[in-house]
């Protein structure tokens, strides 16, 4: 329980970091184009993310101490390959269905959803750690 919960923190702050990044910084411009298209109010509810990311976070890392192999910073890789593609393609797609949003955008959420996931997938394998093999009599 210890390293879900060390995980769950490293990941949640790991994916804080980059959703600064990706969203306050490299896509600010893009965002600021689609202006019309956003909540004229969406600044006061963005207690709303932190609540996701937290659940998120602890889910993500929960699910991954579930099946972990201790295989090394490849199953994690892999791990947040899947997870990130299932997260991020509904997320991108269904907004871009619903909201007339540039498709590039949904695309950059697409791919940089991945991005994180995969990031903090490996972040899981490296504070989970190799499994050491059991000794043999």
């Amino acid at each position: 329980m210890k390293k879900v919960l060390i995980g769950f923190v490293v990941v949640y702050i790991a994916m804080s970091i980059m959703d600064f990044l990706i969203h306050g910084v490299i896509l600010a411009s893009a965002y600021e184009a689609t202006k019309d298209l956003w909540r004229p109010d969406m600044q006061s509810l963005m207690w709303v993310y932190y609540v996701i990311g937290l659940v998120g976070s602890f889910f993500f890392t929960f699910i991954f101490s579930k099946g972990y192999e201790g295989k090394g910073i490849a199953e994690g890789a892999r791990y947040g390959l899947y997870i990130g593609i299932w997260m991020s393609i509904g997320m991108a797609y269904g907004t871009y269905g619903m909201i007339a949003i540039p498709y590039t955008m949904a695309m950059q959420w697409f791919l940089y959803g991945i991005v994180e996931y995969v990031i903090g997938g490996i972040i899981l394998a490296l504070v989970f750690g190799k499994k050491e093999a059991a000794a043999t009599a």
